[in-house]
């Protein structure tokens, strides 16, 4: 059985395999070439080093010999796909970099990775650019080293592994959900509680399968999980932290909207409208300028923990926020003590 986990922040795939009751012996990278489609040796080989097979929920290695009914299931990176990415000059902002990781801090309005309609000037194409000599980005893969993802228009902390064991180790940490990680938003309006936790499964919207959707009856969508906690009260919107259990696609932007809180400024989810607030033309004015300020959904992947793929050391950034949010924020500063001193 295969299941697959493409979400914004997911790159990787899932398998559980049962052996039959007949198995003879044979060794697992043998069996697993067999049973999974277009997958080489050497990757199920990778997989097995990095801790990624698993029989009876322990790692084994690739010479471990299959036995009757063992339970495998098996995490891989996503594999190389047929599309030529061209190196591209592109400055990068790089929090971190090692023989086996990359941390990059993420622009907003640049798109991660290839695709439809955007062939260039990708995050991917800078890398390509920047590791060059290393295997991993030469093979012609349209996603190299990426375990996760973040929206165009989101600015933030993104991982990239520069090597095969790493993308295989980083793949299975962000499975086990054991990777920390924080976002902030702006979003419209204060929530009542200024602690909680969002549930509510996401999936493709039945209108516009472009947007997601919180189907809150369970019967669609793919659960998710949203902790947020208030960070400051600006009067008619809040700046809020986030922290994901699960990682699908526009979770937190999604989850907002479900909550009756869209992220500022963010048109696919209705944050682009003025939802609190008077209805004076000043107040308008001030608003539309600061969506001029801020062109994009006010979010930001602030911190990333995780573990590094070969020391085994517990590694944790963190990034300033962006300077368009921290100008939004300082204007509607401006303007709630103003508001304030005129009800005085």
């Amino acid at each position: 059985m295969k299941d697959e986990f493409p979400d914004q922040q997911e790159l990787y795939e899932h398998y559980r395999i049962v052996a039959d009751k007949g198995q003879s012996s044979l060794r697992i990278d043998k069996f697993l070439v067999n049973k999974l489609e277009n997958v080489s040796r050497s990757r199920i080989q990778n997989a097995a080093s990095a801790g990624n097979i698993l029989v009876n929920q322990k790692p084994v290695k690739p010479n471990y010999k299959v036995k009757p009914n063992d339970v495998i299931t098996i995490v891989l990176a996503f594999p190389p796909r047929e599309l030529e990415i061209l190196p591209e000059n592109i400055p990068l902002d790089i929090v971190y970099e090692d023989d086996d990781v990359l941390l990059v801090n993420k622009k907003p309005g640049m798109t991660v990775h290839p695709g439809i309609g955007n062939y260039t000037g990708t995050l991917i194409n800078a890398l390509m650019w920047h590791l060059k000599d290393l295997p991993l980005f030469t093979s012609g893969e349209v996603r190299p080293g990426l375990v996760h993802r973040i929206d165009k228009n989101t600015s933030g902390l993104l991982v990239i592994a520069k090597n095969e064991f790493s993308l295989n180790h980083l793949a299975k940490q962000f499975f086990d959900h054991t990777v920390d990680r924080t976002y902030q938003a702006l979003v419209w309006g204060v929530p009542k509680e200024p602690e909680g936790i969002i549930e509510g499964n996401i999936g493709r919207s039945m209108k516009d399968r472009t947007k997601m959707f919180v189907y809150k009856d369970g019967s669609q969508g793919k659960t998710a999980i949203t902790h947020y906690k208030v960070l400051e009260d600006l009067g008619y919107i809040s700046l809020v932290e986030c922290r994901l259990e699960t990682g699908r696609t526009h979770q937190i932007r999604v989850h907002f909207q479900f909550m009756g809180h869209p992220l500022f400024n963010d048109s696919e989810y209705g944050g682009n409208q003025i939802l609190r607030g008077t209805t004076f033309s000043k107040y308008r004015q001030f608003v539309l300028n600061n969506f001029k300020t801020l062109p994009r959904q006010a979010l930001h992947a602030k911190s990333l923990g995780f573990t590094h793929p070969a020391t085994g050391k517990r590694m944790n950034f963190n990034s300033e926020l962006p300077e368009d949010m921290q100008t939004v924020m300082r204007k509607w500063k401006i303007y709630t003590a103003g508001r304030l001193e005129n009800q005085e």
